[in-house]
C-alpha cells in the first residue's frame, strides 16, 4: 500500500454527526432520569396503596405490613393487574426488560413503541409495588430505551445511530436508579451495544454522565449501600475464588430453573394473561412465610452487606427469594432480575461470612453479590465497577475483580446462553457476544486487488465485445468499460445480452453506459466498506480506480478475494504453533501442532 493511502486512512470513522448524536444524548439522559424518578415514584406509590391502604409516596417496605395471611392475595391482585395491561396495552411490557431492548437493537431496527414508555412503568410499579421480588433496573432500562428510541424516530438518523440513543436511554435510566454511571457504560459495552467505536460510546457517556447530574435533584446522592472493607490479604484473594466459584454455579443455576418454570408456564391450559397472577400466589405465600422477600429489598441488601441478620434469617430470605423471584419472573410478570440477584447474592456471601470467618466479614456479602450479577448476565467488567459504585469501597476492587471473573468464566463453560439471552434464543433468535475486528476492516482494497485489469474499450460495438470478449474462451465473467483509460461501466454476459435484444448488434457500448454513473473501488477504502457496497448493489466484484476525478482503472476486486481474508482470521484462531521448543541441542524451528 501507498504512504498516500496510509496517510489517508483514519482509526475511527466517526464524523461530525457524533456531536449532534451527543447533544441529543445529553436531552435523553434528562428525560431517562425523570423516568426514572417516575417509576421509583409509582412503586413507592403502590406500596403504600397495597400493603397500607394508604395514599403516599413515602418508601416503605412490604416487610413492614400488618395484613397477616391476606399478604398472599396482594401479589395475586397486582399479577392479575400486570397480565390485563400486558393484554389490551403490550404484550412487550412482559418480562424484566433487558433481552426486549437487546431484540429490539439486533433484529427490529432499534424502533420501541411509545406504548412501552407509558405503560412500562405502570405495570412495573404494580408488579414491584404489590410485592414482586423484582428491581426497578430492568424495566427503566426498557423505559429509558424506549425513550431513546422515540427521540431518535423524530430525526433522520440511520438504525446505527438509534441504537446508540436508545443504548444511551436505557443506560442513563440505570444510572439514575443506582447513581453508578461508570458501570451503566461498562454495561452498554458489555451487553446492549454489540460494538466499541466513538459513534456508539460517547453519546452514551453523555446521557450517563448528565444523568449522574441530574439524579441528585430528583432521587438521591451518595453510594446507596455506602460500605467500607480493609485491604484484602492473599488469603483473601484465594476465597475469592471459592466465592465467584459458588456464586457463578448459583448464578447457573437460578438461570436454568427460570426456564425450566418457563416452559411449565407454557403448557398451562389457560391464556398467558393469567399467569402473572398465578406467578403472584407463590409470591404471595412466600411472602407470608418471609415478608423480607418481598419488594425490591434495597433495605433488606443493606443488611446483608453489613452482616446484621442472623444466620437462619438470611438462608430463609435466599430461599424464598429464589423460589418466588424464579416463579414470578417466568410467569412474565414486569421486573427486573438486577437487584434479586444482588440480594441472593449477597445472602450467600453472609452466609459465607458466618459459615467462614476470617478477613473482613462485610467483604463476602460484597464479593458475593458482584459474582452472582457477573455469572447470570455475563458482565464482569460491570459486576465489578458496579458493586464499588454501589457502595464506595474501592479496598475491595481486585477481589470483586477475581470473583467477577471466576463466576464468569465458570458461567461461561457451564451456560451456552446467559439469563439475558436465552429468552431472546426461545424466540428462534441468536445473540452472538464476542467481539472482535474483522479483517475485512483493516486489509484495504489495494492488498487484496488484482493489479491486472482486461477492459474493454467504450468505442466497439456490442457485437465486437460479444466476438472478442464473451465467446467459448471467456476469461472472466465482468468487464470494466473504459474510454481511454476512464471507467464508464461494467458488463456482464446478460447485460450484453439484453441490450443486443433491445437495440441491435451495432449499438456502441459508449452509449449503452451514457446515462449511469459507474460503481467502482478506491484502492485505500477497507475491504469492508466494498463488501458492503457489493451487497447493496448486488454486484460480485468491482473496478478499481486510481481516483474519483481521473476514475482510471487500475485494478479489479471480486468477492473471491475478499474470501481470502478470512483466511487469516481462520489461521489465528484454529492453527496452533509452537513457536520456542527447547531441545538439548538448542532451539527448534516454529511447528504447527
Amino acid at each position: 500500500m501507498s504512504q498516500e493511502h496510509i496517510h489517508l486512512r483514519r482509526d475511527f470513522t466517526a464524523d461530525r454527526r457524533l456531536l449532534a448524536l451527543c447533544g441529543i444524548a445529553l436531552g435523553i439522559g434528562v428525560l431517562s432520569t425523570g423516568g426514572a424518578w417516575v417509576l421509583l415514584t409509582l412503586i413507592r406509590f403502590f406500596t403504600n396503596l397495597f400493603f397500607f391502604q394508604t395514599l403516599s409516596m413515602e418508601a416503605r417496605s412490604p416487610a413492614e405490613h400488618t395484613l397477616g395471611v391476606l399478604v398472599i392475595a396482594v401479589p395475586v391482585i397486582g399479577g392479575l393487574l400486570v397480565g390485563l395491561i400486558a393484554r389490551f396495552g403490550s404484550e412487550k411490557i412482559r418480562g424484566h426488560g433487558i433481552p426486549e431492548a437487546i431484540e429490539a437493537i439486533l433484529y427490529r431496527k432499534s424502533l420501541l413503541s411509545p406504548k412501552v414508555a407509558v405503560l412500562k412503568p405502570l405495570a412495573s410499579g404494580i408488579a414491584i409495588g404489590s410485592g414482586g421480588p423484582f428491581g426497578a433496573e430492568g424495566p427503566i432500562i426498557m423505559i429509558g430505551g424506549a425513550l431513546g428510541s422515540m427521540i431518535a424516530q423524530a430525526f433522520s438518523l440511520t438504525a446505527g445511530e438509534r441504537k446508540t440513543l436508545l443504548v444511551a436511554g436505557a443506560t442513563a435510566g440505570m444510572t439514575a436508579v443506582f447513581g453508578t454511571p461508570l458501570a451503566a457504560v461498562l454495561l452498554a459495552v458489555e451487553l446492549l451495544l454489540f460494538e466499541w467505536r466513538p459513534r456508539s460510546l460517547l453519546p452514551v457517556i453523555a446521557a450517563c454522565t448528565v444523568a449522574g447530574f441530574v439524579r441528585p435533584f430528583l432521587i438521591d446522592s451518595g453510594a446507596m449501600f455506602p460500605l467500607q472493607t480493609g485491604v484484602a490479604s492473599l488469603s483473601a484473594l484465594l476465597m475469592c475464588i471459592f466465592c465467584g466459584l459458588l456464586a457463578g454455579a448459583a448464578a447457573a443455576l437460578m438461570s436454568a430453573s427460570l426456564y425450566r418454570i418457563e416452559d411449565v408456564f407454557a403448557k398451562l391450559p389457560v391464556h398467558w394473561m393469567w399467569w402473572p397472577a398465578i406467578g403472584g400466589l407463590a409470591v404471595g405465600i412466600g411472602g407470608y412465610f418471609q415478608p423480607h422477600a418481598l419488594g425490591v429489598g434495597y433495605d433488606v441488601i443493606d443488611s446483608l452487606l453489613h452482616n446484621r441478620m442472623a444466620l437462619g434469617v438470611v438462608l430463609s430470605i435466599v430461599a424464598i427469594k429464589a423460589i418466588i423471584w424464579v416463579l414470578a419472573l417466568a410467569s412474565g410478570t414486569s421486573g427486573g432480575v438486577l437487584a434479586p440477584l444482588l440480594m441472593m447474592g449477597a445472602g450467600i456471601g453472609a452466609a459465607v461470612a458466618q459459615l467462614f470467618p476470617g478477613a473482613d466479614a462485610a467483604l463476602w456479602p460484597l464479593v458475593c453479590m458482584a459474582a452472582m450479577l457477573a455469572g447470570a448476565l455475563g458482565v464482569p467488567l460491570t459486576a465489578t465497577v458496579f458493586a464499588v459504585g454501589l457502595t464506595g469501597d474501592f479496598n475491595a476492587l481486585l477481589p470483586l475483580l477475581l470473583a467477577c471473573g471466576t463466576a464468569h468464566a465458570l458461567t461461561v463453560l457451564l451456560m451456552r446462553r446467559s439469563i439475558m439471552t436465552e429468552r431472546i434464543a426461545r424466540r428462534g433468535l441468536h445473540v452472538h457476544r464476542e467481539y472482535s475486528v474483522d479483517p475485512h476492516e483493516h486489509a484495504t482494497v489495494a492488498e487484496v486487488m488484482s493489479d491486472a485489469p482486461i477492459c474493454v474499450d467504450a468505442s466497439l460495438t456490442l457485437a465486437q465485445a460479444a466476438e472478442h470478449h464473451f465467446g467459448i474462451a471467456q476469461p472472466h465473467r465482468r468487464y470494466p468499460i473504459v474510454s481511454g483509460n476512464r471507467l464508464v461501466g461494467m458488463l456482464d454476459h446478460r447485460l450484453l445480452h439484453k441490450a443486443m435484444q433491445e437495440y441491435g448488434a451495432d449499438y456502441p457500448l459508449a452509449a449503452l453506459f451514457s446515462d449511469t454513473a459507474p460503481v467502482f473501488a478506491l484502492p485505500g477504502e477497507t475491504c469492508q466498506a466494498i463488501a458492503r457496497r457489493m451487497a447493496a448493489q448486488t454486484l460480485k466484484c468491482l473496478p478499481v480506480v486510481a481516483d474519483e476525478t481521473s476514475l482510471a482503472v487500475v485494478g479489479f476486486i471480486s468477492s473471491s478475494d475478499l474470501v481470502k481474508l478470512a483466511r487469516s482470521g481462520f489461521h489465528e484462531e484454529h492453527v496452533r504453533e509452537r513457536i520456542w521448543a527447547p531441545q538439548r541441542s538448542g532451539l527448534t524451528p516454529p511447528t504447527q501442532v
